[in-house]
């Protein structure tokens, strides 16, 4: 079906982020039939960008001027294979669906993420998403073993590989894994499986300086025997906002700290292995790495935990605010988070905050910068000091939301000019008419 005038703005609504006025809305049902748009398209040098859920935060599908092409008809999930340990689906099967299909086969789908419920297989694919659970299954381009993909042309590419070993010639899938819809569009994807988990450990715990931080990651890192699933911190600032009203959060332990872990661990025999998570905890807390922590004793405790660290929309009632992504070495966090927060302090002593929080365990931070204002000068000066002193200690500007628009102009500052001369020539050889999400990564 086509979308066009107010149908097409009505479907161009989200809650996410800001998406543009497409000149209409095409919904294919199958890869030919994108082939044939992506066809027509480049012989007319239209842009067309490629919709999934719409949950993207760096401006990545925006639209304005283009052609958008939903996937949300192609949400087929093909096949489970229990004993392979793959599920093959098409690219706009909702996150959440794939999750659910693969635990009837007593399976797990490792990706977990906010945006589960609206996020689109093809999207998670062509941002390379992360989530929650990084620190022992990896990105996304961890678990994609094989893909299919349409170029701008309209050329199938058929890379439905369901092999874990496959050793013949390039990895091609790898060209549509985080490259945002630039070089071709997603389909189709064989993933990855794992054993479902069948025991679940978590635990709130409470530091008093950052130092004890990495001690903690070692120490759980070794002792749980390669079950750590989570190691989520939070200053906290951020845990203040998630437990105080309105929220409706309580902070599981009975003192304050100033800064906080939920830490986490899925294994295969709940008996053996929440003895050895107790017993983990309870040397940390004789080694003084810890000083506090409460273990969750039920499903509706280790929700409530979860509940507060995703609970990140409290954190808007600062706005005017910003979000941002970053990654960096843990050695670093430390000094880099102490660096922006007092130049934030300086640049806006009255109204500037910071509240920080992420998945340590992979390198991962969160920050959110409350500012007076949300000017394109305000915007700047931020993301001088955010992303400034990445630069120095060989950190990213994007941990797992992408580049899109939003961090375009600072993809230099994470890449070298060799890389993204590199990234040029192959966008303009599988895209020479830059049809693709044109504007989005990188400016060609």
């Amino acid at each position: 079906g086509i979308l066009t005038g107010e149908a097409a703005a009505e479907k161009a609504r989200s809650d996410w982020s800001r998406i543009g006025s497409p000149i209409a809305v095409v919904r294919p049902s199958t890869t030919r039939q994108v082939s044939a748009v992506l066809r027509l398209c480049n012989e007319a040098g239209q842009p067309i960008t490629a919709w999934g859920g719409k949950t993207g935060l760096v401006h990545g599908i925006f639209s304005n001027g283009m052609i958008a092409l939903s996937l949300e008809r192609m949400d087929a999930i093909e096949e489970i294979d229990p004993l392979g340990k793959t599920l093959t689906a098409q690219a706009g099967c909702v996150l959440q669906t794939a999750c659910e299909a693969a635990e009837k086969h007593d399976l797990l789908l490792p990706l977990d993420l906010g945006a589960r419920g609206s996020a689109m297989l093809g999207g998670v694919i062509s941002t390379n998403a992360g989530g929650n659970r990084v620190v022992k299954y990896g990105m996304v381009r961890d678990m994609v073993l094989g893909l299919e993909a349409v170029l701008a042309d309209g050329t199938i590419v058929s890379s439905m590989n369901h092999l874990i070993k496959n050793n013949t010639g390039y990895d091609l899938k790898q060209l549509f894994i985080g490259s945002e819809g630039t070089l071709g569009i997603v389909t189709r994807a064989v993933f990855r499986l794992r054993q479902m988990p069948h025991s679940q450990d978590m635990a709130w715990i409470g530091v008093n300086s950052f130092d004890s931080l990495p001690r903690l990651l070692r120490h759980l890192d070794k002792g749980l025997a390669g079950n750590l699933t989570a190691f989520e911190v939070m200053w906290k600032e951020y845990v203040d906002i998630v437990t105080s009203a309105p929220a409706l959060g309580r902070l599981p332990l009975e003192s304050e700290y100033p800064l906080y872990v939920l830490v986490e661990q899925q294994g295969g025999d709940q008996e053996s292995d929440s003895a050895r998570f107790e017993a983990v905890l309870m040397d940390a807390l004789e080694q003084d790495i810890i000083v506090d922590a409460a273990i969750a004793k039920s499903q509706a405790e280790r929700n409530a935990m979860w509940e507060l660290r995703d609970d990140v929309g409290q954190t808007s009632r600062n706005w005017p605010i910003y979000n941002y992504d970053v990654s960096l070495r843990i050695p670093h966090m430390e000094g880099y988070v102490k660096q922006v927060r007092a130049a934030v302090a300086a640049e806006w002593p009255e109204k500037g905050t910071l509240t920080v929080f992420g998945h340590m365990g992979d390198g991962n931070l969160h920050l959110i910068a409350g500012v007076p204002d949300r000017t394109p000068d305000t915007k700047k000066r931020l993301n001088e000091i955010i992303y400034g002193p990445l630069r120095q200690i060989g950190g990213s500007v994007s941990a797992e939301h992408g580049i899109g628009i939003e961090k375009r102009d600072y993809l230099a500052w994470s890449r070298s000019p060799e890389e993204i001369a590199l990234m040029k020539a192959i966008k303009l050889t599988l895209d020479p008419k830059n049809i693709l999400n044109p504007g989005k990564v990188l400016e060609v």
